[in-house]
């Protein structure tokens, strides 16, 4: 099913106001580690700039690190609709002109 460029437009539109109330974000994910001698600690392991880094997380901290992770990945999938309507966008626009 073909979008018109209006409703491209609009989706674009809404997109942006998503991306506009996510808070802070970070790529990564918390995993919960056992230690040798019992017990058990929270690890957040990331990427970024090509590295990988791996962090050790409080236990009052891993519910605001799961958030900004999840908006991490809410930022990446809208990003990612974003760009495949721009290019339907860009392409509609071109035929149009031809």
């Amino acid at each position: 099913m073909s979008k018109n460029q209006t409703q491209i437009e609009e989706k674009i539109n809404e997109i942006k106001r998503e991306l506009d109330g996510l808070g802070i974000i970070r790529p990564g994910s918390i995993s919960q580690q056992r230690r040798k001698r019992g017990g058990t600690y929270h690890q957040l392991s990331y990427s970024h700039k090509g590295k990988s880094h791996t962090e050790y997380v409080r236990p009052e901290h891993v519910e605001q690190l799961s958030k900004e992770i999840a908006d991490y990945k809410k930022m990446k999938e809208l990003v990612a609709l974003w760009v495949e309507l721009s290019i339907e966008a860009s392409r509609k626009r071109r035929e149009q002109n031809m």
